[in-house]
């Protein structure tokens, strides 16, 4: 957190901030994008973006293409060229700029990864060879986590949610090749039955190409382990109750829970077993069910599919047989995306993923304005403003869980653009011409900074992105709002535009952001970041109603034909577009200051904000690609977030006079309003 942010935006919410206006009064509207023969009252996502939809064509090497995407995009290049100057330089051996150069120029020589083959992964092969028996498994799991390799369980450290001050290891289900379980066990999609018979033909073509004489064999075998991890693991839905997975166990009652499972030489292997006492088990059922699939799965079995795991998760790194093949099912299959993007990209995404804050630190440099970060200051403290105006005015909240509630939006901790202090890559080893072994240790590197921070006092400074990063984030266990650099640019800010398009845009944003403090998961965390339910019975009842009627909303939209929106995976989101919207409503109007918002291009300053949020929202993404977000994503489509929210704002009815007849229409008692 920056030194200046508790003050603005927590100690001192009370003071309205007016941004000073731009000698030139942008719109920020992309008019040229606007379908002006669609009906605003009908379908405002495509009045404001159906230009667009009808003549964009999704670039044959993406999945997905729009506003988000788009940014994603641009930021490559930039990137590409701050590590080329790099590999110009001939820097020091150990300095971030040596690293970052070497592993660039590493994944970029063809010729050497042509001719090592396989070589790279002759040391793990030979690990899996050597399991002789099934109590080498469990220190096996722990090798494959922290190279962070495809395994039956995975780990994560984080701050403990009943005692924030603390960190702790947290053990969650894992192993799945395909994206949800769905994918193995729905029988009826004729789409899902097809992408895991294409699966199984992967499996077989990459084990057979690594040498495996038996593969139609093994590849079986392996989806059959895979299903039967697939069938005890918790769904989508399950997985959103932060109590649920709460699940503190002591070391020495974990053979209660997996018997016959060599807990001590998995915490041995990750160098962790004299520094925790407990940990974590998000899924208790699935390790007892996981252990139950150890014991009845041949040994032999097993070594195949960890053997996979390895080559899957090296692929890209391997000659272009086996990336192109990896390709062709990750991304064609899954995705749909017909070709796979230059080298030159996939080489900066390797050191962005692996030296991610050190590029952040060139890239904040040079691409990051000072006038963006003091502009998004003021956002901020205007939404703040809003929500604290608003708790009070709430039908649904307690005069009692009103008071916690303030409590916990002073305690907000906004980080704006890039970290204060950044990460130390100094004990990350890369070396030139070694490409497969160079990401074994930044994925080594990442892992021990993690485990690291067992019995040490929680880094409040630390990022979970990088400033190149096209995202924001809430993190309900530090109570912090994040909202990175790259993020900061049109169309969802605009620092020559009228605030109009900036509140629609970023201000929607940043209050989508801080309302999943209070939606259905987020409210279940206290203001240090604990698990304690400050919410009395009615309040619980009252919230339940709303979001009952929110589930029904998006449940009823259907994206793709034979396919709807999961209304219960995507509640908590859903909550924050509505929420965060309403207050980017009302923290536009504080901006203004009592005074009327000018008219630009014919636009009111109303229509200007409604436009500025469905245009963020812009975009395209391949069927197969959709499938997936369905199934795993918590979000709803874009479209479905522009005119699904929309459908629920007083403000935008008043703003184009929609009325009983009109498609965007709800009747009154249908519409949601939370904040």
């Amino acid at each position: 957190m920056f030194a200046g942010a508790t003050s603005v935006y927590a100690a001192e919410p009370a003071k309205t901030m007016t941004a000073s206006a731009p000698s030139v009064l942008l719109s920020g509207i992309e008019s040229k994008h606007n379908d002006l023969s669609v009906k605003p009252q009908d379908d405002f996502y495509r009045h404001v973006n159906g230009t667009w939809l009808k003549n964009e064509k999704i670039p044959e090497d993406r999945s997905s293409s729009g506003a988000f995407y788009d940014l994603r995009e641009a930021t490559v290049p930039q990137l590409q060229t701050l590590i080329v100057g790099l590999t110009k330089q001939h820097a020091k051996h150990g300095s971030d700029a040596q690293k970052i150069a070497d592993l660039y120029a590493s994944y970029m020589d063809t010729a050497k990864i042509e001719a090592l083959g396989l070589k790279p992964l002759d040391a793990d092969f030979a690990k899996v060879a050597a399991l002789k028996d099934k109590k080498q498994i469990p220190a096996f799991i722990a090798y494959l986590n922290f190279i962070s390799v495809g395994a039956p369980f995975d780990i994560v450290v984080h701050q403990d949610n009943k005692d924030s001050t603390k960190y702790v290891l947290d053990v969650g289900q894992s192993g799945l090749g395909m994206p949800d379980r769905d994918y193995y066990l729905n029988n009826e999609d004729a789409k899902l039955k097809d992408t895991r018979a294409k699966y199984l033909a992967h499996i077989e073509k990459m084990l057979s190409m690594a040498g495996d004489k038996n593969a139609a064999q093994t590849a079986a075998a392996i989806l059959a382990l895979e299903t039967e991890l697939a069938k005890v693991q918790w769904s989508k839905v399950e997985l959103r109750d932060p109590i649920k997975a709460y699940n503190k166990i002591e070391l020495t009652k974990l053979d209660a829970l997996t018997p016959g499972f060599d807990w001590n030489a998995y915490l041995s292997t990750l160098g962790v077993q004299n520094k925790i006492e407990s940990l974590i088990v998000s899924q208790p059922s699935y390790l007892t069910g996981f252990n139950k699939v150890l014991q009845e799965t041949s040994l032999d079995t097993w070594k195949a599919y960890f053997k996979w795991n390895l080559l899957s998760a090296s692929a890209s790194q391997l000659p272009k047989a086996y990336s192109d093949e990896h390709f062709a099912f990750f991304n064609t299959t899954l995705q749909g995306t017909p070709v796979q993007e230059p080298r030159w990209k996939r080489g900066v995404r390797l050191a962005d993923s692996s030296l991610g804050e050190s590029l952040g630190k060139m890239y904040v440099a040079k691409h990051f304005p000072a006038q963006n970060k003091e502009k998004m200051e003021k956002l901020v403290g205007n939404l703040l403003l809003a929500y604290k105006q608003s708790i009070d005015t709430l039908d649904w909240m307690s005069p009692e869980t009103k008071k916690e509630a303030q409590t916990k939006l002073s305690t907000f901790m906004p980080k704006i653009g890039y970290p204060n202090k950044w990460k130390d890559y100094s004990a990350l080893n890369i070396n030139k011409g070694d490409t497969v072994g160079n990401l074994r240790n930044a994925r080594k590197f990442a892992s021990q900074v993690e485990l690291n921070k067992l019995g040490k006092p929680i880094d409040r400074e630390e990022w979970g992105m990088t400033p190149q990063t096209v995202n924001a984030y809430y993190n309900p266990e530090m109570n912090e709002i994040v909202f990175p650099a790259a993020i900061l640019q049109a169309p969802f800010f605009d620092a020559k535009a009228d605030d109009a398009v900036n509140y629609g845009g970023i201000g929607a944003v940043i209050g989508h952001e801080i309302s999943h403090g209070f939606d259905d998961q987020g409210a279940q965390y206290d203001e240090k970041g604990n698990l304690r339910d400050w919410w009395t019975k009615e309040d619980h009842e009252k919230f339940a109603v709303k979001t009952a009627a929110l589930v029904k909303q998006y449940g009823a939209f259907s994206p793709l034909p034979g396919y709807t929106v999961n209304g219960e995976l995507t509640l908590g989101e859903n909550i924050a577009d509505n929420s965060g919207l309403a207050i980017a409503y009302k923290a536009y109007k504080l901006s203004l200051g009592g005074k009327p918002a000018p008219v630009i291009a014919g636009l009111t300053g109303d229509q200007r904000f409604f436009m500025g949020f469905a245009q963020v929202w812009r975009g395209k993404m391949r069927d197969a690609t959709m499938i997936v977000r369905l199934k795993t994503d918590p979000h709803s489509p874009g479209e479905i977030r522009a005119n699904g929210t929309l459908r629920n704002m007083p403000g935008f009815y008043e703003s184009y006079g929609v009325k009983e007849g009109d498609k965007m229409y709800l009747a009154p008692q249908e519409r949601v309003s939370i904040w």
